[in-house]
């Protein structure tokens, strides 16, 4: 017999072919406003038929995928569109293993991990464990685009942001624009370990903080 087996392939999102081209289907259609029988009258498919291949029972022919396109207003290379792009992962980052970095306000006594990078291009957040120990110098006032968030880890610490001072024990958390005037202040229990997130509100911020 040549009755047609539907197709297996399955690409790195994990979706079948039949399947990805009948979500595909069904979101254009409905994103269109039509209904199974317009597009089937449009297409010269039945509804049956159109009904099946949404729902990845069974593979249509190029020609039928081709009426189907034209039926909808797209290319027949729009049903295809991002099959086989694999989604993104986690980035893993063991314990020890941050990236460390010099850093504006870097000094003796002062380092920086990086806990994520190779975002690509559209960076837009920068996750940091910040260490000082007793050589820790006097820090100068940091000020640069985007939001900042402290969480305390480990010792004690007190904490300038604006002409306000904070007090910082393990669990406390601090969020301020980091556009404020703000740097470590003294050490009051040591060691003293925290994390500092920064968020750029655009990837120009993150690019122009960069650069500064």
């Amino acid at each position: 017999m040549n009755k047609r087996e539907p197709l297996t392939t399955t690409g790195t999102n994990g979706h079948s072919l039949d399947k990805h081209l009948g979500n595909t289907l069904r979101h254009l259609r409905m994103e269109n406003g039509l209904t199974i029988a317009e597009v089937s009258k449009r297409a010269n498919v039945s509804r049956g038929m159109l009904s099946k291949i949404e729902n990845g029972l069974t593979s249509p022919s190029l020609e039928k995928l081709e009426h189907l396109a034209n039926a909808l207003g797209v290319t027949l290379s729009r049903l295809f569109h991002d099959y086989d792009t694999p989604k993104a992962g986690a980035q893993y980052v063991r314990h020890g293993e941050g990236m460390e970095v010099v850093r504006r306000g870097t000094k003796s006594g002062h380092t920086y991990h990086l806990l994520a990078y190779d975002t690509g291009p559209k960076k837009l957040f920068e996750p940091f464990l910040i260490s000082l120990d007793e050589a820790s110098e006097v820090f100068d006032p940091f000020e640069h685009a985007g939001t900042e968030f402290i969480y305390m880890l480990e010792g004690k610490l007190e904490y300038s942001v604006g002409d306000k001072l904070y007090i910082l024990e393990p669990g406390d958390s601090l969020t301020f624009d980091a556009e404020q005037p703000h740097r470590p202040m003294a050490k009051l229990e040591m060691p003293i370990r925290y994390l500092a997130i920064i968020y750029y509100d655009s990837l120009d911020d993150f690019e122009g903080d960069q650069q500064n």
